[in-house]
């Protein structure tokens, strides 16, 4: 069993900056800018004769349209997912190149070579104890399924690992501001219209647009870091709910995001928003008017709401701004139009709304 801890990770570490850096120059060539080869066949007037009849291809167009919206989805999604990776490679160059600018200066300030600089580092970080093994293994054990001594060595070799990659990260932060580093490359941003139900004020620094479905899980667990971010920073983020429901693995969530919107008609949104998401496993129409009830609704409106399908085009709509964003599972987030996906900790979206917040000061 390879459990999480074990896989090999490439760590944007000092004592492998040889290898990683034996390159130095980089090849950009962009995905976005290249050009589709394959030639489409032009669609015929009559695309089909059955006997003496003709089927004519505005019929074939209506019978395909279901179909060719995924298709268009799907490409407008990978073509994101391209451009994300794209710039995450820049990313990456960048803060490699500097890397080995710093270790070069840092060298030549005390005196020794860049090689015997590595060595030294690599030296001060120390060994691994039994005793860090015998806690590690004790906490992971559950996981790892296997006799301390079979896979003690391989323990041993990742907290070595981690220990490194920290020390790097440690001693890179350092030099950063030994030597006044400023990383000027702009952060990858995708525009996304902030419609929907907000919290927090439309004057914030800082808006997050949120695409999300109430019948899924991860979804409902990233809940308390929404409600960590509005505690920590009150007036300085605005959070946008749009909807982005997956109706091919949840099929309450179509009628889910309806009902959330017949709320929002009756100024209760965010009301019904925690009552889905508390309350997932009972989605269906009939559970969605108790909830409609319970909240203090118009029951009568409500209901007529929801059955007419009144709010079905907004969510296609949201669907279709978030497949063209690059959206293609939940929960989905778009800082400030910065692309974090799925149920991520705290920390991860509060460092991108503290580099937000820090950009909006400087302006």
């Amino acid at each position: 069993m390879t459990t999480e801890w074990m896989r090999p990770r490439t760590p944007k570490s000092i004592v492998g900056l040889a290898a990683v850096a034996a390159a130095a120059g980089t090849l950009w060539v962009s995905s976005l800018a290249a050009q589709d080869n394959a030639k489409k066949p032009e669609i015929p007037e009559v695309v089909a004769r059955v006997g003496d009849q003709t089927i004519d291809r505005a019929a074939v167009l209506e019978e395909a349209s279901k179909s060719l919206e995924d298709v268009e989805a799907e490409r407008l999604q990978c073509q994101q997912t391209a451009a994300r990776k794209e710039h995450g490679a820049l990313e990456s160059a960048v803060e490699r190149v500097v890397h080995r600018r710093l270790l070069a200066l840092e060298a030549e300030r005390r005196g020794m070579t860049e090689d015997a600089l590595r060595e030294e580092l690599k030296a001060n970080t120390g060994e691994i104890t039994d005793a860090e093994v015998d806690a590690f293994y004790e906490a992971n054990k559950a996981q790892i399924q296997e006799p301390k001594e079979q896979i003690a060595p391989r323990i041993r070799d990742y907290l070595k690992q981690q220990r490194l990659v920290k020390a790097d990260a440690d001693f890179f932060a350092e030099m950063e501001k030994n030597f006044k580093v400023d990383y000027l490359l702009e952060p990858l941003r995708v525009e996304v219209a902030a419609t929907g139900s907000a919290r927090g004020p439309a004057t914030a620094p800082v808006t997050i647009v949120e695409f999300s479905d109430f019948q899924c899980p991860y979804c409902k667990r990233v809940l308390p870091t929404l409600d960590q971010i509005a505690e920590k920073y009150g007036d300085k983020v605005r959070v946008v709910y749009r909807q982005f429901p997956l109706v091919s693995i949840h099929p309450n969530a179509q009628k889910a995001a309806e009902a959330s919107l017949c709320a929002a008609d009756q100024g209760k949104f965010w009301e019904m928003h925690d009552l889905l998401f508390n309350e997932q496993q009972k989605l269906n129409p009939p559970d969605l008017k108790e909830k409609a009830t319970r909240l203090g609704l118009d029951a009568a409106s409500f209901g007529e709401c929801l059955d007419s399908e009144r709010h079905a085009e907004t969510v296609a709509t949201d669907l279709k701004d978030g497949a063209a964003a690059g959206v293609s599972g939940t929960p989905a987030f778009f800082i400030n139009g910065r692309f974090l996906s799925g149920a991520v900790p705290f920390e991860n979206m509060a460092e991108l709304i503290d580099d937000e917040v820090r950009r909006a000061e400087r302006d």
